[in-house]
C-alpha cells in the first residue's frame, strides 16, 4: 500500500559570506532609478531569498555533479522511479512516473531579526534601501576607458542572515527498490555543492557567497501529526549563526546516525 510516513525538517541560517544578488522587479520606471533591484517582499520591503532560487541551484549543481546535464542544457528528468534527483527535486507531470511526490519542500528564506534591525539601520543612517549599491564599470582592453556609464545593482550586505527550511518528505510508494531515507544524503550533498558555489547573479564577480547553519532536524511521523505534538526548533531564529552546526561539521558519519533516528521513529 502507498502510504505517507513522516518529514524531516531541515531548518538553520543561510550567512551571506559576500554581497547576494537575487534579482526581483522594480515597483515602476523612474529618472535614477535603480536598474537591477533585489527581489523584496512587498508587504515590508526587505529582501528574501526565494525557495525557488536555492532549491533550483541544488538541482543544477546536483545535475552537474552527477552527470545528468543533457546536451541541449535542458532540465533533467529521467522516468526511473529510483532516479534520486527525479524523486527528490520533481519531474514534469507528463513524466511517466510511479515514485510519488516531489519529496523536497524549499521554503522562502527570510532574514532573521538581527539582519533586520541592520537593515533597517542602513535606511535610517545611511538612506539605503536596506541593501547595499554596488557600481560597476566595463572598460575598453587598451584604453581602460568605459565604453558606457557605469551600472548599478543592490545586493544583500555581506553578514546577513536568512532563516531558511527545507522539508523532505518520506513515502512508502509500492515498485520502489531505493528507500526515500536512503536518499536523504543528497539533500545535504546538493547543500554542500551551493556553499561551495554561490547563489543569484553576478557570482562570477564575487557575489552571492553563502554559508550554511543547521539547527538540530526535526522528524515528524504520521502518528505526530495525528497527536498535535509540538516540537520547536532548535537553536531558533534569534540565534546567532555560532549556535548552529556548520555545514562543513554535517560529516556522512551524522547524516547515518539521522537516517538511524529516523528509521526508529518511523513505524
Amino acid at each position: 500500500m502507498n502510504q505517507f510516513k513522516a518529514t524531516i525538517t531541515i531548518h538553520g541560517k543561510i550567512e551571506c559570506v559576500t554581497g547576494l544578488h537575487i534579482g526581483g522587479s522594480g515597483t515602476g520606471y523612474e529618472i535614477g532609478g535603480m536598474d537591477n533591484p533585489v527581489i523584496r517582499n512587498p508587504h515590508d520591503g526587505f529582501p528574501y531569498i526565494p525557495g525557488s532560487s536555492l532549491k533550483g541551484k541544488m538541482r543544477s549543481m546536483m545535475e552537474w555533479a552527477e552527470g545528468k546535464v543533457p546536451a541541449d542544457g535542458s532540465i533533467y528528468v529521467s522516468s526511473e522511479n529510483d532516479d534520486p534527483i527525479s524523486r527528490i527535486f520533481g519531474a514534469p507531470a507528463e513524466a511517466d512516473r510511479k515514485s510519488g511526490p516531489t519529496r523536497l519542500i524549499v521554503r522562502d528564506a527570510l532574514p532573521d531579526p538581527k539582519t533586520r534591525a541592520m537593515m533597517e539601520n542602513l535606511e535610517a543612517t545611511q538612506g539605503l534601501p536596506k541593501v547595499e549599491v554596488k557600481t560597476e564599470v566595463t572598460l575598453n582592453r587598451i584604453t581602460s576607458k568605459p565604453p558606457f556609464g557605469p551600472r548599478s545593482m543592490e545586493r544583500v550586505p555581506v553578514g546577513s542572515c536568512f532563516d531558511f527550511e527545507l522539508v523532505y518528505a518520506i513515502y512508502d510508494v509500492e515498485g520502489l527498490n531505493v528507500k526515500d531515507t536512503d536518499l536523504l544524503d543528497k539533500v545535504f550533498f546538493a547543500l554542500r555543492l551551493v556553499e561551495d558555489s554561490a547563489l543569484g547573479g553576478s557570482t562570477s564577480r564575487g557575489s552571492g557567497q553563502v554559508r550554511f547553519h543547521l539547527g538540530v532536524p526535526l522528524v515528524r511521523t504520521v502518528a505526530d501529526y495525528k497527536s498535535g505534538v509540538k516540537r520547536e526548533k532548535t537553536p531558533g531564529s534569534k540565534a546567532e549563526p555560532k549556535e548552529f552546526t556548520p555545514l562543513a561539521d554535517y560529516s556522512p558519519e551524522k547524516v547515518s546516525q539521522l537516517k538511524a533516528r529516523i528509521e526508529e521513529q518511523i513505524p
